[in-house]
Parts: C-alpha cells; sequence; structure tokens
C-alpha cells in the first residue's frame, strides 16, 4: 500500500512486499517471437500473444497478493537492451562474462552491447504503450498500481565505455552523458503524462563496481574508480531531475541472472554511501540472499525517514530481516526476490508455478515484522 516516511514529502507507490518485475516467459510467447524473427509472425500476431500472456500473468499477480504490477518483460528479450535498440544506434557483439555459481560448470555467456554512433536524441515513446496496456487492466482503487521497468543510463556507458562511444560525435564525455540524461528525461516525461507512479531502474553496473574483477576490468578500460560511483549517481539523478512529486522511482541491483547464473560478487560497501546519500531514489531492491551481496552493514548509510531498501531475500526471511534491521529502520525496509524471475529471455531455472508461490511466500510471511511500519 501507499505510504509515506516521516522525513519523505513523498508518498510511496507500493507495497512492503514486492517483485522485482520480470517472470518466465510463456513457451507460446517464445514461439511467437520465433516465428516473428522467421517472418512467419507480423508484429500484430506477435502483440497479440503477448497481450494474452500479459493479460493472464496480471491476474497470476492479483491472485498472490501483489499490488505492483509488472508485464513480466514478456515482450523483451533482455531487461536491458530493447529499450535501447529504439533510443540508439546499434548493438554489438559485446563482451564475454563469466558466470560464477558453483556447484557445477561456469557457463559463459556473451551480451550484446550498444554502440553509440551518433548523437542521442529521444525520438518517440518507448514504453508508453506497454504501460497504458497495464494501466488499463488494474485498479487504482484497490491500492494496485503499474511499475514500469527501464534500464538505469548507466548501461549505456558501462559494458563498452569510451570505445563504444563515437569520437567524432561525442569528443567530450561531458556531452555524452548530458545527451543521455536527456533523452531518457524525455522518456520519463512520456510516462508521467500518461499518470505512471512507479519507475523502476535496472542497474546491474553499481553491483559490478563490488566486485574486485570487475573493478579491475573496468580500470584497465580507463575508468577512475574512486570518481565513477558519484558520476553515474550524477547521471542517474540528472535523467530523474523533471520526475513530478506522484512518481515513486526505485532502482534494482544485483550481480548479473542469467539462467539462474550470477558474473559478480562482494558486498555494497565500494558504493554504499553514494548510493544510499546521493542518488536521488525513493526505493532500493537490493539482492541479499546469499554471501556474495556482503553483510547488512552499508545499510548504515540509509538516510533516517526518507528512503526505503527492499531486501532480496526469501531464504531465511525473518532471522535476514530481524539482522538488517540492527543496521537500518524496520519501518525503511522491506521484501522481494533479489533479482527478477527472467531478466533475459532464456529464463531462469524456475517454473512459473514456483515464481508465483514466491510471491505468495512474501504477502504471507512478512507479516509478523514489516507490518510494524507505516501503512
Amino acid at each position: 500500500m501507499a505510504f509515506v516516511l516521516p522525513n519523505s514529502t513523498r508518498q510511496f507507490a507500493f507495497n512492503r512486499a514486492d517483485h522485482v518485475g520480470s517472470f518466465l516467459r510463456p513457451s507460446i510467447v517464445l514461439e511467437a517471437r520465433k516465428a516473428f524473427k522467421e517472418k512467419a509472425h507480423d508484429a500484430e500476431a506477435l502483440r497479440k500473444v503477448e497481450d494474452a500472456e500479459i493479460s493472464s500473468l496480471i491476474e497470476q499477480e492479483r491472485a498472490v497478493g501483489i499490488h505492483s504490477f509488472s508485464d513480466g518483460e514478456f515482450r523483451r528479450e533482455y531487461f536491458h537492451l530493447d529499450l535501447r535498440r529504439v533510443m540508439f544506434s546499434r548493438l554489438s557483439s559485446g563482451i564475454k562474462i563469466t558466470a560464477n555459481n558453483l556447484p557445477g560448470p561456469k557457463q559463459e555467456a556473451t551480451t550484446p552491447t550498444i554502440s553509440v554512433v551518433g548523437k542521442l536524441k529521444h525520438v518517440k515513446p518507448i514504453q508508453l504503450a506497454d504501460y497504458l496496456f497495464l494501466q488499463e487492466r488494474i485498479d487504482p482503487s484497490k491500492k494496485e498500481v503499474v511499475k514500469v521497468a527501464i534500464p538505469s543510463p548507466t548501461m549505456v556507458h558501462f559494458r563498452g565505455g569510451r570505445s563504444s562511444i563515437d569520437l567524432a560525435a561525442y569528443p567530450n564525455l561531458d556531452e555524452f552523458f548530458d545527451d543521455l540524461a536527456a533523452a531518457y528525461r524525455a522518456e520519463i516525461k512520456t510516462l508521467a503524462d500518461a499518470g505512471c507512479k512507479f519507475l523502476q531502474l535496472d542497474d546491474t553496473n553499481l553491483a559490478y563496481l563490488c566486485d574486485l574483477k570487475m573493478r579491475e576490468a573496468a580500470a584497465g578500460r580507463g575508468e577512475d574508480l574512486n570518481t565513477l560511483p558519484r558520476q553515474y549517481a550524477q547521471l542517474i539523478n540528472a535523467a530523474l531531475r523533471d520526475r513530478p512529486a506522484g512518481m515513486t522511482v526505485g532502482i534494482h541491483l544485483c550481480r548479473g541472472n542469467f539462467r539462474s547464473r550470477h558474473f559478480a560478487e562482494g558486498g555494497y560497501e565500494p558504493i554504499a554511501q553514494v548510493l544510499f546519500q546521493e542518488l536521488d531514489v525513493d526505493v532500493y531492491f537490493l539482492e541479499f540472499d546469499t554471501e556474495r551481496a556482503g553483510t547488512f552493514e552499508p545499510l548504515r548509510f540509509l538516510p533516517k525517514g526518507e528512503k526505503v531498501v527492499i531486501l532480496g531475500l526469501i531464504k531465511v526471511i525473518k532471522n535476514r530481516i530481524a539482522e538488517a534491521a540492527k543496521f537500518a529502520p524496520l519501518e525503511q525496509l522491506g521484501l522481494s526476490p533479489q533479482c527478477g524471475f527472467s531478466s533475459t529471455v532464456h529464463g531462469n531455472e524456475v517454473c512459473l508455478f514456483m515464481s508465483l508461490h514466491g510471491l505468495r511466500i512474501l504477502t504471507i510471511d512478512r507479516s509478523p515484522l514489516l507490518t510494524s511500519g507505516p501503512k
């Protein structure tokens, strides 16, 4: 439900038991997308299949007691690429990263990255039609709200760095970051004007800056690790600068989630002060379900009575919440899975039933600890 914290003027448009956004794509959606790529389906036929499956998902989200509704990212192939295909120039082959989950063999994935080959410009609304489809199917009188998740603007820079940005278009990166933020502001305005109350930025890069190997790789690309987190915070803040007071903004950090494999390890300490005290967002969806996410100590930087952290954990829920409450007030904590159930079209090693069951656990098991906070 919506609530207000003591030191915040914003009414938060979400429930303290929430989800990140993506769900396992139904096989009928995957088949329709394959047919579309093979030119056996046109875009209208693909959209019709997606519409039907998203409508079904909305009812399933409602049935488990979740109040913020997503489309499961059924229309996307990757959580971070589809929006940027429209906003920016082209995809390149990307960089190879290795998943670290044990036991079992390591998996490698080559994820496409964006190459910026000209001036950045927002030419048309990107998420608007998808938002309106969802908005027409929820009931605000029952405190239901649509959550729109888009990739963080940092995703345009971190994976490729300076080498992925055309030197002729942007000899100076300050202008690049200015244009990038302006493009995001334009997209966010289209959503705000349509009534969007809950926006989420998905950002793996800030979490990657907590991983020793990722930090070494970034330094090797010429990045200054002492200034990069603050530079990214300034970029995000510039992108959000014109959002209306009635829009709640969250940011989701995790260490990668490709077919249930992660790509980074390390606690939030290297970025914690900037993350909590300099980033102009209301809600943090943070991975906390395994040792790779570190301890709860970075929560000590959370401003009192201003922001909320949604703890990404399901296992041993009550004990972990109590541990987190040692470092941040209970009324500023919430609960969610650590990531989406399907950040890419490939999906994680979980079925839709178990995904929904996990959300049902959230809506039930939060009550002994979390209901003591603001409603």
